[in-house]
């Protein structure tokens, strides 16, 4: 066939054919191109799996490790919990035993004190009793206070 029989149809459909073989040739070189950047994309994740998934396994491990240790330390501060509670009432046991004779005796010495100094003054044996009793009452009150006084403070 001469080139001079061709018709302007003919010519698109060449056209077209070598815009086609040219747009094939180009999505091979690009898709070549693209299945080495897979290929290398591949390795890294390759490689990134077996340096990332130790290290990983590792950090399970240590995490693990951890979560024991802190369960020790919780059971620790329980029991210095547990054992601070016992001071404690221990302390509190003791000091009411303690307080209770030592505020009678403080008030039993005051008020004789004051029974004996009120009789050397008076003379009048009721008088003087009637003096201790309110000495005794009162410096038992003032230990009370002060101890009540001295437990808001802490």
């Amino acid at each position: 066939m001469p080139l001079a029989d061709l018709s302007a149809m003919d010519i698109m459909w060449i056209a077209l054919s070598a815009f086609l073989v040219l747009v094939g040739l180009g999505l091979a070189l690009v898709l070549f191109n693209l299945s080495g950047t897979v290929r290398r994309l591949t390795s890294f994740i390759q490689g990134l799996e077996r340096e990332v998934l130790p290290v990983i396994n590792k950090a399970g491990g240590t995490v693990d490790r951890v979560n024991a240790q802190l369960d020790k330390v919780d059971l620790v501060t329980d029991s210095a919990v547990d054992a601070a509670d016992s001071v404690d009432t221990a302390v509190r046991a003791v000091s009411l035993a303690i307080t209770r004779p030592v505020q009678k005796l403080s008030g039993l010495f005051e008020g004789v004190s004051h029974g004996i100094a009120a009789f050397r003054v008076s003379r009048d044996p009721r008088q003087a009793r009637e003096a201790a009793r309110t000495a005794a009452a009162r410096r038992e009150q003032e230990i009370a206070d002060e101890l009540a006084h001295g437990a808001e403070g802490q």
